[in-house]
């Protein structure tokens, strides 16, 4: 097929870890997955703490919902299966993993105003450690975005460096963050924060390092993410396969063959939870 992509677009992912296509979506994608999107919202009013379907903050409640999390959205509603399988984003997905993929997971994840959660400095791969990198997440707002509102930021090129240890100095609990000692070496004032319209797509890399700050302003920032792997990426760990659509080839040929980069991959306990509760010490589900 022809790429959905231009050269330079490819060449900046490539280059950087991550690209952004501003109001890419069609709109009718768009209000469709905002239509789901706040039934579930609506849903999660009867939900009084995090369990296998929300992920909630604490102080979420009937009158004032706090989502941070709905869990594999594929599995909860066929719209976002839809999209994840046969929409446009596929062709993305494509365009940078070649004509063989699979489908990993999907999240929607959720920033209330004032103050919804940040999410720490962190690289993917340690959460689901695969046989190589040939993997990416395509995120999609569903709201506009702008300056202030909890926007994810990436660190360019990083990518391209060594994964950190994402435990803490023991070695026993799971941080799911880049330690505090660790960003000294880490270039976060050239961190990108990208804005736009609802409809913008972002493009990272499992490599790239990551995260966002709280939401300070008065308007809330839902973001769709689905993750592919090349079909020969194989999966170390079976996080992902409670979802029956963990590690289903979406496009192309099965692989016959699994490829493994030579560099190193970070495994994470049994039991990790989301990165909200393992970034805030919580109790896993």
């Amino acid at each position: 097929m022809t790429s959905i992509l231009t050269r330079e677009q490819i060449d900046h992912y490539q280059t950087q870890g991550y690209l952004v296509l501003e109001n890419w979506l069609s709109d009718a994608w768009v209000d469709r997955l905002s239509t789901v999107t706040q039934s579930f919202v609506d849903l999660s009013r009867n939900v009084s703490e995090s369990n296998g379907q929300f992920d909630v903050e604490p102080d979420h409640s009937f009158d004032a919902p706090r989502l941070r999390r709905l869990n594999s959205p594929v599995d909860q509603h066929p719209t976002y299966w839809d999209f994840a399988s046969c929409s446009e984003i596929v062709d993305l997905a494509e365009a940078i993993l070649g004509p063989d993929i699979k489908f990993h997971h999907g999240k929607l994840n959720f920033k209330y105003p004032q103050g919804g959660e940040e999410v720490k400095w962190h690289q993917d791969i340690q959460f689901w450690p695969h046989t190589n990198y040939d993997l990416i997440t395509i995120g999609v707002y569903l709201e506009d975005v702008e300056a202030g509102q909890g926007e994810m930021g990436f660190i360019p090129k990083s990518h391209s460096n060594d994964l950190f240890d994402q435990y803490d100095e023991t070695g026993e609990r799971w941080l799911g963050y880049i330690k505090d000692q660790d960003l000294g070496s880490v270039d976060t004032k050239n961190a990108v924060f990208p804005t736009g319209r609802a409809g913008t797509i972002t493009i990272h890399n499992c490599r790239m390092i990551h995260g966002s700050l709280p939401n300070h302003s008065t308007k809330w920032r839902p973001l769709l993410l689905q993750t592919y792997t090349a079909a020969d990426a194989f999966a170390y760990t079976d996080l992902v396969r409670k979802s029956p659509h963990g590690e289903e080839l979406i496009r192309g040929n099965t692989a016959k063959w699994a490829r493994h980069d030579p560099r190193p991959c970070q495994v994470p306990p049994t039991k990790v939870g989301t990165i909200f509760q393992a970034q805030q010490n919580e109790s896993k589900m």
